[in-house]
């Protein structure tokens, strides 16, 4: 759940990073607000009771913070040839790497790097590259939307595991998730 903290630093740091310069600049800022709100969050371990409102106000917050860019109406660009490889390729690497030193960094670590946001911050590099910043956001503000479903799932896992066992807790950790996600898209859609 911590890492959704670190997921929304990433996306506010891309985003605004991003109205000024190119993808390059932007990543590399995300990536760094990333590793800053991750090395902060080491040190803390609070009961759940604590961190998931905290986790759910920080997410909210980032909601709010993004900045606010002409609408993007959809891809313009169509990907080249190599996109979707270049993606997995891309992907794939930092899969392997993170796995392949799991035993170096400990469970804490790994398991706060393991949220880095890969998937999206492929899809926003690739978005800010062809279509440009508005676009960018635009992916970064969904992410910021779902992570409120993938912070609920861990708390919903996190509080029912102990008790209810395997089956019961991932399955209505699942539940919460998918009506959260339902609800977001249908936000997202209503705007």
């Amino acid at each position: 759940m911590a890492g959704a903290i670190s997921q929304a630093a990433f996306c506010l740091a891309y985003a605004w990073t991003a109205r000024r310069r190119a993808w390059p600049a932007a990543v590399g800022s995300g990536c760094i607000a990333f590793a800053v709100a991750t090395v902060a969050l080491t040190r803390l371990a609070p009961p759940l009771p604590v961190l998931a409102p905290v986790v759910f106000a920080v997410l909210a917050a980032a909601v709010r913070a993004m900045p606010r860019l002409p609408h993007a109406g959809g891809m313009v660009t169509p990907p080249p040839s190599w996109d979707l490889p270049a993606r997995m390729a891309v992907a794939t690497a930092f899969v392997v790497a993170l796995t392949g030193l799991a035993g170096v960094l400990g469970p804490r670590l790994t398991g706060l790097l393991a949220p880095f946001p890969l998937y999206a911050a492929i899809l926003t590099v690739f978005a800010h590259a062809l279509d440009g910043a508005t676009a960018a956001v635009s992916v970064l503000h969904g992410l910021l939307v779902g992570l409120v479903a993938f912070a609920a799932f861990f708390m919903v896992l996190a509080a029912t595991l102990p008790a209810a066992g395997v089956l019961v807790a991932f399955a209505a950790a699942l539940g919460v998730a998918l009506v959260l996600h339902g609800g977001a898209l249908w936000m997202l859609h209503r705007r």
